[in-house]
């Protein structure tokens, strides 16, 4: 008797211990998020923020926020088809609130494998996934976001050669080759997941392919989210000078791998190069504020107190089934 009444005491700091650091990491998170913002924002007071969304028609704000929307739209989709690949799906609607929450803020905080895959667990773990199987959903949604880059990046660099050359310094044959490369790796990919079928060993690393129908979703979807992220850049710019989208859209997307292949950290500068090179130096503010807050702001505003308010109906959930099994 006296060992189960230790037993039960043990269990009962171990909850408390383990709520206390939920209660931490959750209060961390929000307050990162609100550093963040803070920093990034500082640099512009109220009146030059006001007066740069006012000097962009309205009309193309409003579909700069559609395609924003399109854009964490596809992103949930990366989630949707990620839980089906380690075979545990779960409703969209959940799963929906998960990538946006974790995304709205990663996209912010940075380094948005790690930011955002520490809210991915908060919430698939609830719902019964391992730590193996949530990993292997951020791996899978970063394999998504490869490809879409591989691709379009790949047909930019091939059918914009000289675009490329001029944005990136390097030699046109130099880009050929490259943009040739991401498109045989994302072919190679796909036929990886048609062919094999058993995982493929990397020393004490296994990597399972998908299935070929889920492959070819990510194909669509992930080359899809880059093309709304860039028509939603499009929409702002469009307001300081007449560009076509589809240069735009190169340029972003050759910013955006001449970034992975010179290791910058999270793409960062990706959009202020594409700005920089698009626009005179005197149109760069309005453009680049009316992005950051559609594409950047609004979502985090939307997705922190969303991630808030999760925790906290966890939490008052937790404590009713606790209240109810002491009765």
């Amino acid at each position: 008797m006296i060992e189960t009444t230790s037993q039960t005491g043990n269990e009962r700091a171990r909850s408390g211990i383990k709520r206390i650091l939920t209660a931490l990491f959750v209060v961390a998170v929000l307050l990162l998020a609100a550093f963040l913002l803070y920093r990034t924002w500082s640099r512009y007071s109220l009146e030059e923020l006001g007066a740069s969304l006012a000097a962009i028609p309205a009309y193309r704000l409003l579909l700069a926020a559609l395609f924003a929307a399109l854009s964490y739209l596809c992103l949930t989709g990366f989630d949707w088809l990620a839980t089906r690949y380690v075979g545990h799906p779960l409703p969209y609607r959940y799963v929906a609130l998960t990538s946006f929450t974790s995304l709205s803020l990663g996209h912010n905080i940075g380094f948005a494998a790690l930011s955002s895959g520490a809210i991915r667990y908060r919430f698939y773990s609830r719902r019964g996934l391992r730590l193996d199987e949530i990993a292997k959903i951020i791996v899978f949604c970063a394999a998504t976001v490869g490809l879409g880059l591989l691709l379009l990046g790949g047909g930019a660099l091939v059918l914009r050669s000289g675009l490329a050359a001029e944005l990136t310094g390097l030699d046109r044959s130099v880009v050929l080759a490259v943009g040739t490369l991401c498109l045989l790796l994302a072919a190679t990919y796909l036929l990886l997941a048609a062919l094999l079928r058993r995982p493929l060993r990397f020393r004490r690393w296994t990597v399972e392919m998908p299935p070929l129908r889920l492959a070819l979703a990510q194909m669509v979807i992930g080359p899809l989210n880059f093309a709304c992220v860039a028509a939603c850049l499009h929409q702002t710019l469009s307001a300081a000078a007449d560009l076509p989208y589809l240069t735009v859209a190169a340029v972003y997307v050759i910013a955006n791998v001449t970034a992975l292949m010179a290791h910058v950290p999270g793409g960062l500068g990706v959009i202020e190069s594409v700005v920089q090179y698009l626009l005179p130096q005197g149109l760069l503010a309005g453009p680049l504020v009316a992005f950051r807050v559609t594409y950047f702001l609004v979502p985090l505003c939307i997705g922190a107190p969303l991630f808030a308010l999760a925790e906290l109906r966890r939490r008052s959930s937790r404590q009713g089934a606790d209240a109810a099994d002491t009765r």
